[in-house]
């Protein structure tokens, strides 16, 4: 089942001919999370074939016009266009203020349920959790409130050996347990081992969205072994004093992070408009962290399956 990112925006405030605002989609076992919706988000998704009614839950990190200004026009054309399916939408409660007064002056009472959750800037609340996933908050650091995301699978039961099932005349109301980690004991008291009946289905997989945020030395440990990181980056380190001043992150922060977490990749993010050439940035993040990626429109980022 896939576990797959895909980058609709990557820009910082400013958008430039390339590069939008922040938006991103991660597909979760066919289960699609919007993440950030900066403007121009409705034209992404339509670009790269995602459909609008594949999108059930929406997070927003924070209150800054390139995160959220493309949100009222997706829940207005999903409105336009029928929806009655709800949508789960998670931010901070001045969020729902500023969609609640649209509503109210464009005078537009909305076809599908919209039910909102607010979120506080702890670190480590669960904001959403089902028997396949769980959704939990980071602190972040920047102007005003900002909240990262973390995605975590939950384990799935393990693979059962059918072959072995049969071999052992197994009756099929042990399957559920075995599945679940049980050994299996027959009518003779002979116990066979679990790990001969079934196989791994696959470690949970995880990814982290790090939004708005200046240089936070305790975030490698919120963040810890994900597979996917993605950290803002909005300055090279060269303007470490600048990304200071507007509670931002350079390339190389976004690397010790990275590093010093232990996580598989990192993909870098929220550029600066200045930078015409991004190749520089990777390459400064790459002399601290190797497995770094621009997080670049249309990208998309698989984590696989594995034992």
């Amino acid at each position: 089942m896939p576990f797959e990112l895909t980058i609709l925006g990557s820009s910082s405030a400013t958008p430039t001919q390339n590069r939008h605002p922040t938006a991103q989609v991660l597909n979760i076992r066919e289960r699609f999370f919007l993440i950030d919706c900066g403007e121009g988000t409705q034209s992404q998704l339509v670009r790269y074939k995602i459909k609008y009614s594949r999108i059930g839950h929406i997070f927003i990190s924070h209150l800054h016009g390139d995160h959220y200004l493309g949100l009222m026009g997706l829940l207005s054309t999903m409105h336009l266009q029928g929806r009655n399916n709800e949508i789960h939408l998670y931010g901070q409660q001045e969020l729902m203020d500023i969609i609640e007064l649209q509503l109210r002056l464009s005078q537009t009472v909305l076809r599908y349920n919209l039910i909102f959750h607010p979120v506080k800037n702890y670190s480590g609340t669960i904001i959403l959790e089902d028997e396949d996933l769980s959704v939990s908050t980071i602190s972040l650091n920047h102007r005003i409130p900002c909240t990262g995301f973390l995605f975590k699978e939950k384990p799935k039961p393990r693979k059962l050996l059918i072959n072995k099932m049969k071999q052992y005349n197994i009756p099929f109301k042990y399957y559920a347990g075995i599945k679940n980690g049980e050994n299996y004991e027959d009518d003779f008291g002979n116990i066979i081992p679990n790990k001969e009946l079934t196989i791994s289905a696959g470690r949970p997989r995880s990814y982290a969205f790090c939004s708005d945020t200046v240089y936070l030395e305790h975030l490698a440990d919120e963040v810890r072994g994900v597979d996917l990181l993605y950290h803002e980056s909005t300055f090279m380190h060269d303007l470490l004093d600048r990304a200071k001043a507007t509670f931002h992150s350079t390339s190389i922060e976004a690397a010790t992070v990275a590093k010093n977490a232990g996580v598989l990749r990192l993909l870098i993010g929220h550029f600066s408009a200045r930078y015409k050439d991004l190749a520089p940035m990777l390459e400064e993040a790459r002399t601290i962290f190797p497995e770094s990626e621009l997080a670049l429109e249309g990208r998309k980022f698989v984590v696989h399956e594995q034992p």
